[in-house]
């Protein structure tokens, strides 16, 4: 089984090529190739199909070639993942199955369109965030409020007051099982100047990573709503580099890099 490794803002994924959708791809056999000690080590997998293969997305086929299949480190399937879509584009252009420019992507939480260039940083449209109201996570003993953000994939982001530098996220932090019967991606963010927010990020079926691309824009939304605006340009700094999130009336763009670093054959049985 042929594989490359990538990451965006070191959200790393491991690639599996599989263009009719031939591989058959078990929970278990997933988290051993994202395993960092017995395995290769990934937030999550890229599984990169023809979207005219997969019943799932089939009915997206003429308006994108190829799905991203995205699998969380367990194993369990996730409806979309931002970071993943660029370093998913990135490897269709580096591999000659996409042309630089625009072009979408078939995802479980929709269409996603990419814009990209034969180098340097990728940008998806990861469509209009969608606030269905407000809940609490908590850390530690320590509740924060914060805003349910629909990103395709579900998110709770608190802007609090104690410095994200300083928090545990050894653990899943506490939700409302009622508001999120299917899990959360937790933010938890500080806003540290004119659109500008320092953010970390317990990602459901994956633990803490270094960064969230859906978890950027939500971050993004909910320092928006602490000042009062609901449009602009937010620098997102994440444990891996900093992500650029455009919020528009209509839409919103997660802009940054995405690059392959390492390719080989898998040797991993379950």
């Amino acid at each position: 089984m042929r594989f490359l490794k990538g990451h965006g803002t070191e959200n790393d994924f491991v690639i599996l090529p599989d263009p009719d959708g031939e591989l058959d791809l078990s929970a278990a056999l997933i988290a051993r190739v994202c395993d960092r000690r017995a395995g290769i080590g990934a937030d999550g997998v890229l599984h990169v199909v023809r979207t005219k293969t997969s019943d799932e997305v089939a009915h997206l086929a003429d308006e994108a070639e190829w799905f991203m299949d995205y699998r969380n480190a367990d194993g369990s399937m996730a409806e979309m993942c931002g970071n993943g879509t660029r370093v998913f584009a990135r490897y269709l252009v580096d591999a000659g199955l996409a042309e630089p420019g625009s072009f979408a992507i078939a995802t479980r939480g929709g269409l996603r369109g990419i814009r990209i260039g034969e180098s340097g940083d990728v940008a998806t449209d990861m469509g209009r965030p969608r606030v269905l109201g407000e809940s609490v996570a908590s850390v530690a003993g320590h509740e924060y409020p914060g805003l349910h953000v629909d990103m395709g994939n579900p998110h709770l982001a608190c802007v609090i007051g104690d410095p994200v530098a300083q928090l545990d996220l050894g653990h899943q932090p506490g939700f409302d099982p009622a508001v999120f019967p299917q899990g959360v991606n937790v933010e938890l963010l500080n806003a540290v100047g004119p659109r500008r927010a320092v953010m970390r990020v317990y990602e459901r079926g994956s633990g803490e990573t270094r960064s969230c691309g859906t978890g950027a824009v939500a971050t993004a939304v909910a320092a928006a709503h602490l000042a009062g605006e609901s449009t602009g340009e937010w620098t997102v700094e994440v444990l891996g580099g900093t992500l650029t999130v455009t919020l528009t009336e209509e839409t919103s763009f997660l802009a940054g890099p995405a690059v392959i670093v390492a390719s080989g054959e898998l040797a991993i049985a379950e």
